[in-house]
């Protein structure tokens, strides 16, 4: 039977379960406590034959005069106890409440409670009238500060463990808790002397914990630890039923620790007696409605991340062959509806798209080859070596290929947007430089660049301009034989009103065009194809994406050429001046670089679970140290919290929640300490081609790091 079958019929032998014993499980929470109802006519709302009698409209309204009562919740208890994807408080205990709040006429309002350990001081400090889902046991009835009401949902502890777990109430295992569960390490510390309790934020790294090997087992509730181990990472691990503990949620109200006797002690043992009442109130009939409806009929949802897990090698390839697919299908129906007039573009795109079917098939049945020959030599580290660097290189030269096509498509819809930030010209160029030589020096091709630049500091798509100047200088040297030279010369002059005119040359003796070539070379899908060129892949779309940005820049791209003697393509465009102080913040953000140290602490702000993951895992096999922070908050605070120069680098997404990447990196840069101002902070982005650059820079982030990541770029950007 395979897995996907049993954890099916699992789910329905649960749920099942479920239906038969929710009555058992909540049957405690269904009948008030004798001694508490007993010579209690006044609070209780009994009748002269002891018989619970709903509330009235005369006491709803009264206890509606309590105002809106605060309330704490745990928010990574699902089912019982969760934030949906509304940011909203949800679960059972959340139906339970709302039915109280219908009932009872009491208002509430929910607020979650943060991660690890809350005090006394902070529950008050912050207005919390209520905590929901404590535990109800000697220990909560004993605490000072809180008075705690009648349980309102009661299931069972169960134990968390891989396969190999043998449960032995005397050996000597690690459990993974809660840093928030102050009251089960108390319990467990009485129950199991020997076990050792190890701390962890939230309840996934418990089971991330478990699940890696770091401690034995975990202790939760049964539902909770259910609902986890459908997840597809956590498939492995099962549940041990041999803990005899109940689980028991109740209300805990905050009260003063001196003032017994006050009226804020009395409000709250009103307010207790109202809660249980309200509780008493409940039908097993209504709780356990509530349990089915989010266990059974809630079961939990397999997210794209679960199934990424679960099919990542197939769907990584079926991905890539889906996406070229719709490529070849989108261009095949654009040239079917070329009318008559645009026969000879319709011919050329013709020639294109089979050169692009052959482009496009090699790689891909190579990719197909390369993935069918891993899977049978999954154990011979070698061979699996060279067929993932294979791999590696044929996924980088089709995604030239993608890129290619996307950027003709936009241009031609003109839907291609230019970013409008600062950037030093001079870097770009000395970049290309430092790329370029070490690439000509194989063919054996003088590579010399000379520039005239005296405003380096300007406005514009950095990006894109560099696109150009490297589609340019490839050009040349497909089409330059070895022992040729390339030559690049840069110029500049003023323009008036803060604007500057900026001409790039770039020369080869290669075997030159012809003057009928000439006068297509920048139209889409044409290459010339003659004994130099033989064997050179491409789309030829090169030239045309970059002649179509150079006119969206205001300038323009325009090529002599002889044949035999070379060729001079001369790319011209306008500028913006920087001004003084935006100047100052790039010479800053250069100032902050420095050497990282190898094997240096790396904070990685990244609310996406697969990326985060992805990326630390990376990071880590290079020797780094890592952290990740969901979200731009929880960067800031980890920052904050850190001893001074512990982290040396920020890999800072811009779109997260809570706190953006923008807001979380001013924050870091004003904090009074040494290392805010000198931490390194690259703002690692899926839409860094679409963000203000100058927002970057003003906001204290020193580069960008762009999606998909270049993985050896970002290594030796983390090394220099």
């Amino acid at each position: 039977m395979n897995s996907a079958r049993f954890r099916n019929i699992a789910a329905i032998a649960w749920a099942f379960g479920i239906f038969m014993c929710a009555g058992l499980l909540v049957g405690r929470a269904a009948e008030p406590e004798t001694e508490t109802l007993s010579g209690e006519t006044a609070a209780t709302g009994t009748d002269v034959d002891g018989v619970l009698a709903d509330f009235t409209q005369e006491e709803r309204e009264r206890n509606g005069e309590f105002g809106v009562l605060k309330v704490g919740y745990v928010g990574d208890r699902n089912p019982v106890s969760f934030k949906n994807k509304d940011g909203e408080f949800d679960g059972i205990s959340r139906k339970i409440f709302d039915h109280m709040q219908e009932i009872s006429g009491l208002q509430f309002e929910y607020v979650e409670l943060p991660s690890g350990p809350v005090t006394y001081d902070y529950l008050l400090g912050e207005g919390f009238d209520f905590v929901t889902s404590v535990e109800y046991n000697e220990e909560n009835k004993k605490a000072r500060g809180i008075l705690i009401s009648h349980p309102y949902l009661t299931s069972k502890k169960v134990v968390v463990g891989r396969p190999d777990l043998v449960f032995d109430a005397n050996a000597q295992l690690r459990v993974a808790v809660s840093t928030g569960s102050q009251t089960l390490k108390k319990v467990m510390a009485s129950m199991y002397p020997n076990f050792e309790l190890v701390d962890y934020e939230t309840m996934e790294d418990c089971f991330d914990a478990v699940n890696n090997g770091s401690v034995d087992l975990l202790i939760q509730n049964q539902f909770v630890a259910e609902r986890y181990l459908y997840k597809p990472v956590y498939e492995k691990l099962i549940v041990v039923p041999v803990i005899g503990m109940d689980d028991e949620l109740c209300f805990s109200a905050v009260t003063p620790l001196e003032e017994k006797e006050g009226k804020a002690w009395e409000r709250c043992e009103e307010l207790i007696e109202v809660i249980d009442r309200t509780i008493s109130l409940l039908t097993e009939d209504e709780v356990t409605s509530y349990i089915i409806e989010e266990t059974m009929e809630n079961i939990y949802d397999l997210t794209y991340g679960d199934l990424f897990y679960r099919y990542r090698y197939a769907l990584l390839a079926l991905a890539a062959a889906f996406v070229l697919v719709l490529f070849m299908i989108a261009m095949i129906a654009r040239y079917r509806l070329r009318t008559a007039d645009a026969q000879a573009e319709a011919k050329a795109k013709g020639n294109f798209l089979s050169t692009m079917s052959h482009e496009i098939r090699t790689p891909l049945n190579g990719m197909i080859g390369l993935n069918y020959l891993m899977e049978q030599n999954i154990d011979n580290r070698q061979k699996l070596k060279d067929y993932l660097h294979q791999s590696s290189a044929t996924a980088k030269y089709l995604q030239s290929l993608i890129n290619d096509i996307l950027d003709m498509s936009k241009l031609e819809m003109n839907k291609m947007e230019l970013v409008s930030s600062p950037f030093s010209l001079k870097d770009v160029l000395t970049m290309i430089e430092t790329i370029e030589k070490s690439r000509m020096a194989d063919k054996e091709i003088d590579f010399q660049m000379d520039m005239d630049i005296p405003h380096p500091f300007i406005v514009g798509d950095e990006i894109r301009l560099e696109q150009i100047v490297l589609n340019i200088i490839d050009n040349a040297y497909k089409f330059t034989p070895v022992g040729g030279s390339i030559r690049v010369q840069v110029r500049q002059t003023p323009s008036g009103d803060g604007q500057t005119s900026t001409e790039i040359k770039v020369s080869d003796t290669g075997c030159g065009i012809s003057e009928e070539f000439q006068q297509k070379i920048f139209h889409s899908f044409t290459q010339e194809r003659n004994t130099v060129s033989k064997g050179n892949q491409g789309t030829g779309l090169g030239m045309s994406i970059s002649y179509l940005l150079a006119q969206l820049m205001g300038g323009s791209l325009s090529v002599e050429s002889k044949l035999g003697q070379g060729s001079c393509f001369t790319l011209s465009f306008p500028a913006e001046i920087v001004r003084e102080e935006l100047k100052t913040a790039i010479q800053s953000a250069e100032a902050r670089g420095g050497e990282i140290p190898e094997g240096c602490h790396i904070l990685i702000a990244e609310d996406n679970e697969l990326n985060g993951q992805i990326l630390t895992e990376i990071l880590r096999e290079e020797g780094f140290q890592t952290t990740l922070a969901v979200n731009g908050q929880v960067a800031v605070d980890l920052f904050a919290a850190s001893a001074e120069g512990e982290y040396r680098v920020i890999l800072m997404d811009l779109r997260m929640p809570e706190k953006d990447g923008y807001e979380a990196s001013k924050e870091i840069r004003a904090l009074p300490r040494a290392d805010a101002k000198t931490v390194r902070i690259f703002a690692c982005t899926a839409n860094s081609f679409e963000e203000d650059r100058e927002k970057a820079i003003e906001c204290g982030m020193d580069d960008f790091v762009a999606k998909p990541v270049d993985i050896k770029k970002l290594l030796t950007l983390l090394r220099s």
